[in-house]
Order: structure tokens, then C-alpha cells, then sequence
């Protein structure tokens, strides 16, 4: 045997690694429940953040703060509410989904299954309350309260 034929034989073969589609991130639903539990902990962050502040108003001046929550009451903002709670609904369910992972033994190895789980449990509510919500921005807008 020749040692070029021999030194084809010992080398060890070299796969390439292929980059995930889409993103540069090898994560899955892992990735993207950490990434939306970010984001959802930020901006429940920043709407308590706003909330003692104009909270904080009715103290320094009540009619700067009347002025602050019939801001509240537009259309804009009730779509605003829609979004705030979507962003606690889903932080909350990712949150236990989170526990269940770091307690229970199978944890770790159904957490895509629980993230599934999370996802229709947290469209099941919004499909409950994004309507009455509507129905209530409508309602205002007509003037019937």
C-alpha cells in the first residue's frame, strides 16, 4: 500500500457544519421562549415602571392625573392594554413552564412539548379576551359605557 493510500485511510474525516436556516442561532423553542421572555419581562417592567409614576401624579396634582387617565381611555390605548396583556400572559406561562422545567426529572427532555403547551394555553386565553376587549375599545368610542 502506498503511503498516500495510507494517509487517506488514517485521516480522520472532517464533516462541515451547516448553519441553521433562518437564523444564526442553533436554538429552537428554547431560544425563542428565552428571547420572549425577555422581551415580555422588559415591557411588564416599563408598564409598572409608568404605572407608579402616574399613580404617583394624583398627589402632586389631581388634575394632572385625570389628565393622565383619560389619556388611558383612547382607542390607541386599548390596543395598547390588548399587547400588556399578551406580555403577561406569556411571561407568567413561560415563567411556570421554566419551574416545571428546573423541578420535575422529565423536565429537560419535554420542554419543547411544554413550550407547545404554553404557546395554546396562552392563545386559548387571548382568544377569550382580545374580543371582550375589542368590544369594550368599541363601546368607548361610541360612547356607551
Amino acid at each position: 500500500m502506498s503511503t498516500e493510500a495510507a494517509a487517506k485511510i488514517r485521516a480522520p474525516k472532517t464533516t462541515k457544519l451547516q448553519r441553521p436556516v433562518g437564523t444564526l442561532y442553533r436554538g429552537r423553542e428554547g431560544m425563542w421562549s428565552w428571547v420572549l421572555h425577555r422581551i415580555t419581562g422588559v415591557a411588564i417592567f416599563f408598564f409598572l415602571l409608568v404605572h407608579i409614576l402616574d399613580t404617583a401624579l394624583v398627589r402632586v396634582s389631581p388634575e394632572a392625573y385625570d389628565a393622565v387617565i383619560g389619556a388611558y381611555k383612547t382607542p390607541i390605548m386599548g390596543i395598547g392594554e390588548i399587547g400588556l396583556v399578551a406580555a403577561i400572559g406569556l411571561h407568567a406561562l413561560n415563567g411556570l413552564r421554566i419551574i416545571a422545567i428546573d423541578f420535575l426529572t422529565i423536565g429537560p427532555r419535554i420542554q419543547r412539548l411544554m413550550f407547545w403547551i404554553a404557546i395554546a394555553i396562552w392563545l386559548a386565553l387571548l382568544a377569550g379576551f382580545i374580543p371582550r376587549q375589542i368590544a369594550h375599545i368599541i363601546a368607548g368610542m361610541a360612547g356607551v359605557h
